[in-house]
């Protein structure tokens, strides 16, 4: 391609659209500014529009484990859009999960975060997955965990916002712990 740019068997005339322009090697080629997507998404997106474009799913491998097993369960969180999301939550922590409405299965509050609004920012189309364990012990305080009897539980998962069951960004699944 080189040789055909030197040679002068193109004709070049600048006022010509379909003629290829005179080579100016001078010009370095200019980088593609990055626009600063969170700020766009809260400046362009109803919090209606966000909060209906990510999806919250609970699951686990199996619905039975026996008493002193651990549930392994993982939380997908998706943007259906094809534009970044970035919800504001209410803390440093995004996103938490509970067992029968124990935040982690405690009946002790686990941490006390500071309530500062932040984003939890999601690329357009990411999935996120996040895996997690209940060991099949509630937490009674500080120092003293008990273990769970036989019967059903209701594991559930949310992004860290008012209202998160009301606009979608809440799901649960049920285990059953059975004697061994």
């Amino acid at each position: 391609m080189k040789r055909i740019y030197e040679s002068n068997a193109l004709r070049r005339d600048d006022t010509d659209p379909f003629s290829p322009n005179e080579r100016d090697s001078s010009r370095e080629p200019q980088a593609m500014r990055s626009v600063p997507s969170t700020y766009l998404s809260r400046l362009l997106v109803p919090h209606r529009v966000r909060y209906w474009s990510i999806s919250v799913d609970v699951s686990t491998p199996k619905t039975e484990y026996t008493v002193g097993e651990s549930v392994p369960f993982a939380v997908t969180m998706k943007n259906a859009m094809p534009f970044p999301i970035t919800i504001p939550v209410r803390s440093l922590i995004a996103w938490d999960w509970e067992v029968d409405g124990l935040t982690q299965a405690a009946h002790v509050d686990p941490r006390d975060p500071p309530e500062e609004t932040r984003g939890f920012r999601f690329s357009r189309g990411e999935r996120k997955q996040y895996r997690r364990r209940w060991q099949g012990m509630f937490r009674v305080s500080e120092s003293e965990w008990e273990p769970a009897p036989p019967g059903e539980y209701t594991i559930g998962a949310g992004i860290n916002i008012e209202g998160a069951v009301k606009k979608g960004l809440y799901d649960e699944t049920t285990v059953r712990l059975v004697p061994e």
